[in-house]
């Protein structure tokens, strides 16, 4: 298991990175949003990083996204009823009328679904999630503004977009991603973000220099496409989300214009479990 130690440290390293990536794309660590995917990390380290003041965090299988936000939402409650009876405490004491006010309470987590979603699981991610990366096509967008309505929601999603042209690759094809995003945001409870994308698998034949030059082309592609469906003004305006990267290759996103990147080994570890491969992200 990694210790609190370690785990700090490698978060404290990506945080640094993610610094240097913004500088070099002349912007800053504020302007880029982390979300930490826990797909295997263990209920301590995920504890360890809240106390650490983190709150975005992401998921890849709906079923694991359920079971985190019910042990996440456990804890902060428990933090929660310690802050209130720390309160009361120091009113009762407060016998010279100095009453320091309120401890500040823990702040709500952003849970992320980055993984590709099934439309008959969409109603399970809207009731948890802040943001959905991973709206490929019009069938599931029109599932999950079915959802929000019912639920009277707005829900924000960003558009998964193929720029790899990979076939393993979920997202929908560039060429129809404008037509894609103009649809979902005549959805009254939709809410379309920006977009998201995943690099190409680099090959074991091919050398770093041969990865890096295909993975930057996929985020390359994915931002102009970004800008372009940004000229829509799409979302109310608020079409302004790219998420790309992961532990692999987050800095190469960042100064490729990204602002979203989803990170986990990086943060949490190696993975050890043994479906360690079968997801298609971090």
């Amino acid at each position: 298991m990694t210790t609190t130690a370690t785990l700090l440290d490698r978060y404290a390293l990506v945080r640094d990175r993610i610094a240097e990536a913004a500088r070099r794309s002349g912007r800053t660590e504020r302007d880029i949003i982390l979300v930490a995917v826990t797909k295997h990390a263990d209920p301590t380290q995920i504890r360890v990083l809240l106390e650490a003041g983190h709150r975005d965090l992401g998921e890849n299988k709906v079923q694991q996204l359920q079971q985190r936000v019910a042990l996440v939402d456990e804890y902060l409650d428990r933090l929660r009823v310690l802050s209130g009876t720390r309160d009361a405490r120091e009113k009762s004491a407060d016998v010279l009328g100095e009453a320091r006010g309120p401890s500040a309470l823990p702040a709500p987590v952003r849970w992320h679904m980055i993984g590709h979603l099934q439309r008959n699981k969409a109603k399970k991610v809207v009731e948890c999630c802040r943001l959905v990366h991973s709206i490929d096509s019009l069938r599931l967008a029109e599932e999950i503004q079915s959802v929000a309505l019912r639920r009277d929601q707005v829900v924000d999603v960003l558009l998964q977009v193929n720029c790899s042209g990979e076939d393993q690759k979920h997202g929908c094809p560039p060429a129809a991603a404008g037509a894609l995003a103009e649809q979902i945001d005549t959805m009254v409870n939709l809410r379309v973000r920006g977009l998201m994308t995943m690099a190409a698998d680099t090959r074991a034949d091919q050398d770093a220099a041969q990865g890096e030059a295909a993975t930057r082309a996929a985020f390359s592609r994915c931002r102009d496409l970004f800008e372009d469906v940004a000229r829509l003004r799409l979302g109310g305006g608020a079409f302004n989300l790219l998420s790309m990267g992961m532990s692999s290759d987050f800095e190469i996103a960042i100064e490729e214009g990204a602002n979203i990147v989803r990170v986990g080994s990086a943060i949490f570890g190696d993975a050890i479990t043994p479906d360690a491969a079968e997801d298609d992200e971090d």
